[in-house]
């Protein structure tokens, strides 16, 4: 294994990291919108972008091997 090849490794794991976090982030942003009737469809559509965000951020590839 390169250095080139072990730092793309460790720059992707913090991508992924990275993904998954705002995800959470977002989640946690709609649950709390939601809370609120006023807000509840911006809360809707934050929380379930935050969850797509969170699964692809695990099931997803980002480099460009085919």
């Amino acid at each position: 294994m390169s250095h080139s090849s072990a730092l793309q490794q460790i720059v992707g794991f913090f991508e992924h990291a990275a993904f998954a976090l705002a995800g959470l982030a977002l989640m946690v942003l709609g649950l709390a919108l939601g809370v609120t009737i006023v807000m509840l469809p911006a809360g809707l559509v934050i929380g379930l972008i935050g969850f797509a965000m969170l699964v692809a951020s695990l099931f997803a590839r980002f480099d460009q091997r085919q």
